[in-house]
């Protein structure tokens, strides 16, 4: 028998850590080759993790809740397998080495010290006070993750020095950051006055020499410590806080309104030769395929072939450069049973026929709404499709998915009366019809580029012909 380490794997483009959500297995059971042992969540999405070789838990050197570096670590099995990697002899080998103030730094992570900026204000000049549970700690151990959400969100290093830790030996993890931006960013407070006697504050805390920017500028008034009072709900209301992916597509809608200006443009779309087409087959597809024919591959296959034929909306943005993409990679939004909202991707989906395209988004959307989707089914999108007539939405407004330019929400499908033009005249007719709305960002795509887009797939959605096979 062989003691081999699992590691956190890399789930994904950009991923540098993951949190273990939960451990489905216990130190003793015995294990089979691809079979999940531990929920991780990183910022795309939630998955369970496999086992690569079969074998019998030995070790979890993870605890729920814990923040771990994609390559560290996580546990140690037994196993038969010949290939299998060896785990290190002894735990001080197993175990990653300190840091200088203490704090374990995984292989695969390289320490990121800091020290305060120069000349920065320290927190007491500025009014703030250190969290109770959080002392002045420079040169703490900071992720790559993490320092790069304080540079895109301008929280400062001497902020950070301050920032309480949730995560192992008191460590700043993504949540603990992006929960700070999400309450502006304000002065760290203690949460409560110590119980030891006041005499004792000082010595805890001393005060930095003076400097001109100190002397200069008044100390702000003396006043009690404030605490962050809890929520008052009355009988009327109930207080619910967001789980951590609502939390995550809040803060995404913020960031892609703030950075795109939105403009949508609506078509209205006969659709009748489309619907008596579905009619007439879904019976028997469902019977052949086990599988239900529904409008949205159709409206997949239009927008991809609008796609062809205007190239310039399946682009991103990159400074003052546009970057054009090859692939055609369609999200599609999913509606999860706790209401929220996911959106899974279709790569080449201009490279599938009809009946592939059901199987895929079938696929994707039954995965989906089972917490089963793996982090490449959330990546490299280029373009969204929303279809807010599964709700009985007439049209809707949609928001862009950072960082593609353009999002089309397709409404329900009804029965309006319409004039249809015939070789003996005109006549009055019950026909189907839905709205197209194309949202799409106004520093690349201009009106022109926009409103011709959405047209070319309301043309192809009522030319299609009603003989094809699937």
């Amino acid at each position: 028998m062989a003691r081999v380490e699992m590691t956190m794997p890399k789930m994904g483009e950009s991923i540098m850590e993951g949190t273990v959500l939960k451990w489905l297995k216990q130190v003793g059971d015995t294990i089979e080759q691809d079979e999940s042992v531990l929920e991780v969540a990183t910022d795309k999405v939630d998955t369970e993790v496999p086992a690569i070789y079969a074998g019998v838990l030995q070790e979890i050197l993870v605890q729920e809740g814990q923040v771990v570096a994609v390559g560290a670590p996580i546990a140690i099995m037994e196993t038969d397998s010949a290939g299998a990697t060896a785990a290190p002899a002894s735990a001080a080998q197993a175990a990653p080495a300190p840091s200088s103030n203490g704090v374990p730094v995984d292989a695969g992570v390289a320490e990121v010290p800091y020290l305060p900026e120069a000349g920065a204000p320290q927190a007491a000049q500025r009014g703030m006070q250190p969290a109770t549970n959080a002392v002045h700690q420079p040169g703490r151990f900071l992720s790559p993750l993490v320092l790069s959400i304080a540079r895109e969100e301008g929280v400062s290093m001497t902020d950070l020095e301050y920032l309480p830790g949730t995560g192992k030996e008191g460590r700043v993890t993504k949540k603990d950051i992006l929960d700070y931006v999400a309450n502006g960013k304000k002065a760290l407070t203690p949460a409560a006055a110590p119980a030891e006697p006041a005499a004792a504050a000082p010595a805890a805390q001393p005060q930095p020499a003076a400097t001109p920017t100190a002397t200069a500028t008044p100390a702000a008034p003396a006043a009690a410590p404030s605490t962050k009072p809890a929520p008052s709900v009355s009988g009327g209301q109930e207080l619910i806080e967001m789980d951590r992916m609502r939390k995550m597509i809040a803060q995404r809608m913020v960031d892609s309104v703030r950075i795109s200006p939105h403009v949508t443009s609506f078509v209205e779309a006969d659709v009748t030769d489309l619907v008596n087409w579905r009619n007439k087959h879904k019976d028997a597809y469902k019977k052949r395929e086990g599988e239900n024919l529904t409008f949205t591959p159709i409206f997949i296959q239009a927008v991809a072939r609008a796609i062809q034929d205007f190239p310039m909306i399946n682009v991103s943005i990159d400074g003052d450069y546009i970057v054009k993409k090859r692939d055609i990679n369609i999200g599609v939004a999913v509606a999860l049973p706790s209401g929220n909202l996911i959106v899974p991707v279709i790569h080449n989906a201009d490279q599938l026929n009809l009946n592939g395209l059901t199987k895929k988004v079938n696929d994707l959307a039954n995965r989906a709404r089972i917490n089963k989707l793996k982090p490449e089914d959330l990546e490299g999108g280029t373009y969204t499709l929303s279809n807010v007539g599964s709700f009985g939405n007439v049209m809707g407004t949609p928001i862009i998915m950072q960082p593609q330019v353009a999002i089309m929400a397709v409404g329900a499908i009804k029965k309006k009366p319409a004039v249809i033009e015939t070789p003996q005249g005109d006549l009055i007719g019950i026909r189907h019809f839905m709205f197209l709305s194309h949202s799409y960002d106004h520093r690349v795509v201009d009106g022109s580029l926009g409103g011709m887009f959405v047209r070319k797939v309301a043309d192809y959605l009522e030319q299609f012909d009603p003989n094809t096979a699937i």
